[in-house]
């Protein structure tokens, strides 16, 4: 498997995903680290004729990378601990598991470690980024619910806080990608307006709110739900809390850590068919212990026991801790297990969360002029080829 041919130029010939569906005789043709063709190789365009070859797989499946918006860390690292080593390695481990474009994800934490972290990933990004793009932050609180906390450190949990944001967006322009809170908290509405009006997701998450209050807050302009029906109040018949607004509620889009073991796979597919096409985002949860074996973690400053793949907290095993999940075993799961398509499950991993992050023009789908990251997964949907900006990860 090749990277880049001569003059930045290659073909990888297989079953082709595009946005209007599978070409069974297909071709991608890519230059420079982005798309210039992609669809049935009878309509290759005469002038990439002869291009260099990257892949011919006549039964390979060539899909978009994967874009994570929910990851803590990987192969024992973790994003509240950022260096540009730990960085590299989240995303040199998610990349060899699909993920093209990333945020990184922190912890309920003080003030002062959350400024370190923004610092650490702001100067990571400007410089080269071999694998996965680190496309910004996401801030999983510390503007949560102290009725919710799951695995977030309740000592640092606080009311939003407009003033600390404006700061993070003065030192930081444009690094704050998704904002993580509880919408029922005081100040919860107008940092929601805030966020939306900086183009910044704001996402529910960790949160004792009622169904009307989710409601009052998607009117503000509340657009995403973590990890849903997970550190929410739950839907029941009489009263339909957050995930009963989720679900409901076109204006939110959902994610969902499909793992086996944060959410069923019929409740999977039922959200899936609520929310359509468009309205699902898959999501890893992952934290450091993701690649490794069984044994003694933490997540952020909190320690967590990782049995048969499963991440707890240690003093508190009824709190799952993040996940150990990939981006590919869980696009696996929702085609094998919640039965996805092909198409809809591809959109949850890779062209939802683009438009999550405002990024639709230049990620998530295999079309001409987007950055050329692209998968290739056999007949079982395992991964056989990565490719960020047209270069070939190792795997």
């Amino acid at each position: 498997m090749a990277g880049l041919g001569a003059d930045n130029k290659q073909l990888l010939y297989g079953r082709v995903l595009t946005p209007e569906g599978v070409s069974e005789d297909g071709v991608i043709a890519a230059a420079d680290g982005k798309i210039v063709y992609a669809g049935d190789a009878n309509g290759l365009p005469a002038s990439c004729s002869g291009w260099p070859e990257g892949v011919r797989e006549r039964e390979g499946l060539l899909i978009p990378g994967f874009v994570d918006v929910h990851v803590h860390g990987g192969a024992g690292y973790d994003f509240m601990y950022a260096s540009a080593e730990a960085i590299t390695e989240i995303a040199g481990f998610h990349a060899a598991n699909g993920t093209t474009t990333m945020l990184a994800t922190t912890m309920t934490a003080s003030k002062e470690a959350i400024d370190r972290v923004l610092g650490e990933v702001s100067a990571y990004r400007s410089g080269e980024m071999p694998y996965a793009q680190v496309a910004g932050v996401h801030l999983e609180g510390p503007f949560i619910s102290p009725s919710w906390p799951g695995a977030q450190n309740p000592e640092h949990i606080v009311p939003p806080s407009i003033l600390w944001l404006e700061e993070w967006e003065r030192s930081y322009p444009g690094l704050i990608r998704q904002v993580t809170l509880a919408p029922e908290r005081e100040g919860a509405t107008e940092a929601i307006s805030w966020l939306r009006g900086r183009g910044i997701t704001a996402a529910l998450g960790h949160t004792d709110a009622a169904y009307e209050q989710v409601i009052a807050a998607a009117d503000a302009g509340l657009n995403q739900a973590v990890h849903t029906f997970n550190q929410m109040t739950p839907l029941h018949h009489r009263k339909p809390g957050a995930a009963g607004a989720v679900m409901s509620d076109k204006r939110i889009r959902a994610e969902v850590i499909a793992d086996g073991i944060h959410v069923h796979p019929a409740a999977i597919s039922i959200l899936a068919r609520l929310k359509g096409p468009e309205g699902l985002i898959l999501i890893t949860d992952a934290m450091s212990a993701a690649g490794l074996s069984d044994g003694e973690y933490a997540i952020g400053d909190l320690p967590v026991s990782v049995q048969s793949g499963v991440a707890r907290l240690r003093d508190n095993p009824a709190a799952l801790a993040g996940s150990t999940l990939t981006m590919i075993k869980g696009f696996r799961y929702l085609v094998q297990e919640a039965g996805l398509s092909l198409e809809d499950a591809s959109r949850a991993a890779s062209l939802n969360p683009a438009v999550s992050l405002s990024m639709e023009d230049t990620i998530g789908s295999l079309e001409a002029g987007k950055r050329a990251d692209i998968l290739l997964l056999d007949a079982g949907l395992e991964l056989r080829g990565v490719w960020i900006g047209g270069r070939c990860q190792k795997l």
